[in-house]
């Protein structure tokens, strides 16, 4: 396999844009009727995903362990699109033809085989990955509304108990789907860490165009009934940091995955385990939009350890910290000697990041999720915000 035959001729065929997807789809479609049904009525927000998605495995394609990673993640997310083994090479077959047509004179018997053999690869890992899942965990878990909190315009917190219990780590993310929107699915994070009772509480935020956040927060009540997925990502987890001091960014909805990990600092102070300090900026553009500020203030009159700062960026009249949250800290800093989390819009952690950076804050101390368009299917779930503003949609393949 000559990957660099590869990425050559993928850097051709993605030059086509919005044509190489709808081509697939159409191929998918007319010669597997079968898969239509794994997608939701409109493909409208679905076609540039596989584009996104196959460029990502194309660039990684010399690194086989981070690209084993992604494909095995994506393999185990799958799972809750009823997608199997035999689905596999007809997905492969729409996309050899795919890429013969946009290719063109290019294509050749050897690239043929390249592409061939990539396919098979991903196919493997993504099938081996999704057969050792299911030895140990459903394809999702079924889980009862017990609770719908209306917080402000558009914003609700919903709690839901899984009928059997659903395992994860503060600061991963949850794929959720209700009838009212079938075969679609958004990424959320639990706003708690794991809970005795196994109940998950998730701050949703209608964003314009998301159908499934509109479906959660003006349809959805108590007593109905949701999917989750399992549970994926770990860039906004405590994993290797070390016990050090952490500083935590967040922009709207963006704090939910931030207080589960405010929860995991407090269980480890419980134990003993670690003596780590935790200092929480919660953004919001009005003072109004400072949904959940009693609760983290309430943390921090209980825990020693914990700093809350609320920053409002659009309201003059507060009287509190007037700016973006990475603004905000950056005048409180230097946090070099900290682990820096940000999670919020695409703008916000765009914006942030390259304001942390130029502050010379190390990169290996800053955790975020990234926006490439990892976040449908087809694409690695592990890498999509999924609590912020921004819609994460999306439906098999």
């Amino acid at each position: 396999m000559d990957t660099t035959r590869l990425k050559e001729s993928w850097r051709l065929v993605a030059a086509h844009g919005d044509q190489v997807p709808l081509y697939f789809y159409s191929s998918l479609f007319l010669t597997h009727p079968q898969t239509r049904e794994m997608f939701p009525v409109s493909m409208a927000g679905q076609r540039g995903k596989l584009v996104e998605a196959l460029g990502h495995v194309v660039s990684n394609v010399d690194d086989l362990d981070t690209l084993v990673v992604f494909l095995g993640q994506l393999g185990r997310d799958h799972r809750k699109f009823a997608v199997v083994a035999e689905h596999y090479p007809a997905v492969g077959e729409a996309l050899l033809a795919t890429l013969e047509h946009f290719a063109g004179s290019a294509w050749t018997p050897q690239l043929a085989a390249d592409w061939g053999a990539a396919y098979g690869l991903v196919a493997k890992v993504m099938c081996d990955a999704a057969d050792e899942s299911a030895r140990t965990t459903p394809a999702w878990w079924d889980a009862e509304v017990i609770r719908h909190e209306r917080r402000g315009l558009g914003l609700v917190v919903l709690t839901v108990r899984p009928h059997t219990r659903l395992d994860f780590v503060p600061g991963q993310s949850v794929a959720v789907e209700t009838a009212l929107r079938p075969r679609m699915w958004r990424y959320f994070s639990p706003a708690n860490a794991p809970r005795a009772d196994g109940t998950l509480e998730f701050h949703v935020r209608v964003v314009d165009g998301g159908s499934v956040s509109t479906a959660l927060a003006q349809g959805i009540q108590a007593g109905d009934m949701l999917r989750l997925g399992a549970p994926v990502g770990q860039r906004l987890t405590l994993d290797g940091t070390g016990g050090r001091d952490v500083v935590l960014l967040a922009g709207g909805t963006g704090l939910a995955p931030f207080k589960a990990l405010i929860e995991h600092i407090k269980s480890e102070h419980d134990y003993g385990a670690i003596r780590r300090r935790a200092v929480v900026y919660a953004g919001a553009r009005q003072t109004r939009e400072l949904y959940d500020l009693p609760a983290l203030e309430a943390y921090a009159q209980a825990c020693e350890w914990l700093t809350v700062i609320p920053t409002v960026s659009e309201d003059p009249a507060y009287r509190g910290e007037i700016g973006e949250p990475v603004d905000v800290a950056l005048r409180h800093g230097p946090w070099g000697a900290h682990e820096v989390y940000l999670c919020g819009s695409p703008d916000l952690v765009t914006t942030g990041l390259a304001k942390l950076r130029s502050a010379g804050l190390p990169e290996e101390r800053l955790h975020y999720e990234e926006f490439a368009g990892y976040a449908q299917p087809g694409q690695s779930p592990a890498t999509a915000n999924r609590s912020t503003e921004v819609s994460h949609e999306s439906a098999a393949w």
